[in-house]
């Protein structure tokens, strides 16, 4: 027993030296990038140089171009994985209107959503029907809905703290509203605006037809436009309403996402992924959505090399295309790491904004998830002092999410979510509402992050 006390006393200054060390370094990388970080001037490259970035169209070509010169002056190697990629079209700026049966017309703010088709010349009109779920429209029927444009108005659940709960509540009448209605014989429709906030900026998405549907025009009203018109609808139920829209789908285009490594001194051959999306819709800039990731994920690369840390294991940076409309560059990715066997020790995903930190969500199989999380709350007192408190299950990311059934840890970067879906998708998502200490605070606490899981390992996972 006494051999036993001795043995333990001479282990505990070790261990404070060890974490002694561990507080020094990320005392560092955050004092590094608060006071010379370069991910808000590559932000401002991004958005400002090359602006939105569809997949398919000239912006992300440029992007693509931009990413592989960024990180080809920080990491070992540089290529571009081939990807073919959707290619939708806007078109000119669409237009909406109500028209009272006394004569008004009242304007209202609309946006085609992503891969809708358009409008005949001259436009479509059409009275509206006014559902709160995808579930009303069979309760309705073809009597009902047949050559009526389909008036989707449930909102984004405001008691929801989590306002990515709130999107997920609501976020299926935008995806499928369309195909949804189309059977049932609807001329359109128009879909309330994920945004908690009300204004008059229509916010686009996604949204997929199902195979074997007709394919319907669908667009977005923005809150302020979809409160009026609710309003009006009360007033007089035989109100029209009057949509054109340009928007196309064009042959698919082939793009890339971009890959970076810094190589591992003891594991080259297994990779710490840190990742975010180029590609972005087009009213805005992207720049929260998902600029912020992508130089957030250039930025751990540059502070690892800046404060001269040799990672163990490759640090892979990718820069991933088309995940707003697709995500066939994550499809690709994990197709191919799949192929090649490539081992990924965690994936780390920044898709959530430039805010404040909060911390990380851990996603992955069951036994993987529970003991990543496990791992990572050892370093709690770590992280403690940069606000970092969130540790808990959740969602990893869109991206990283096609490397689960790899056995892959996946961890989600979490800010503070309160302010995202006032610019999701929406023309302000521009890169003036993106605060410079905020995307710098995300940056140091991602690299912190990967410092220690490049030190310590995945115990618990290892095979």
């Amino acid at each position: 027993m006494k051999q036993f006390f001795v043995m333990l006393l001479l282990m505990v200054p070790l261990l404070v030296v060890g974490q002694s060390e561990d507080e020094e370094m990320l005392r560092k990388i955050f004092d590094k990038e608060l006071t010379e970080g370069q991910c808000y001037e590559n932000l401002r490259e991004l958005c400002k140089d090359i602006g939105p970035r569809l997949s398919g169209s000239e912006g992300a070509d440029k992007a693509v171009q931009w990413g592989k010169k960024v990180l080809s002056e920080i990491a070992d190697t540089v290529w571009l994985q081939e990807v073919m990629v959707p290619h939708w079209v806007r078109g000119a700026k669409e237009t909406a209107e109500i028209r009272m049966p006394d004569g008004e017309v009242i304007p209202v703010n609309i946006c085609a959503l992503g891969s809708s088709v358009g409008t005949e010349a001259g436009g479509i009109e059409g009275e509206v029907v006014e559902v709160f779920g995808i579930d009303e429209i069979e309760k309705l029927g073809e009597k009902n809905l047949k050559g009526k444009i389909v008036f989707y108005n449930r909102p984004m659940e405001p008691r929801l703290i989590s306002t990515f709960a709130a999107y997920s509540g609501c976020v299926d009448q935008r995806s499928s509203g369309a195909s949804t209605a189309a059977p049932f014989g609807a001329l359109a429709v128009l879909v309330r605006s994920m945004n908690l906030r009300q204004d008059d900026l229509p916010h686009t998405g996604v949204q997929r037809y199902k195979k074997d549907v007709k394919k319907i025009p669908a667009a977005a009203i923005s809150t302020n436009g979809a409160r009026l018109l609710s309003k009006k609808l009360r007033e007089n139920s035989k109100l029209k309403v009057h949509i054109e829209m340009s928007c196309k789908n064009l042959p698919d285009k082939l793009s890339h996402n971009v890959v970076a490594d810094i190589i591992g001194s003891t594991y080259p051959d297994e990779y710490i992924l840190i990742g975010g999306h180029l590609d972005s819709w087009d009213l805005g800039e992207g720049a929260h959505d998902d600029g912020a990731g992508s130089v957030h994920s250039i930025e751990v690369l540059r502070l690892f090399k800046e404060l001269g840390i040799r990672p163990k294991y490759t640090l892979r940076c990718v820069l991933y295309m088309n995940e707003e409309n697709g995500p066939n560059g994550a499809i690709q990715y994990a197709k191919e790491s799949k192929e090649k066997g490539w081992k990924h020790l965690a994936a780390i995903e920044s898709d959530r904004g430039g805010f404040t930190p909060r911390g990380f969500s851990f996603d992955g199989i069951p036994d993987i998830q529970e003991n990543t999380l496990k791992e990572v709350e050892k370093w709690a007192e770590l992280l403690d002092p940069y606000g970092l408190h969130h540790l808990d299950k959740g969602f990893g990311g869109v991206d990283i999410g096609y490397l689960r059934e790899q056995n892959v840890p996946l961890i989600g970067f979490v800010p503070d979510s309160q302010r995202y879906f006032d610019h999701h998708h929406a023309s302000n998502d521009v890169f003036e509402e993106v605060n410079k200490r905020e995307l710098e605070l995300g940056a140091a606490s991602i690299t912190s992050l990967v410092y220690l899981l490049d030190k310590y390992g995945l115990k618990s996972n290892e095979n």
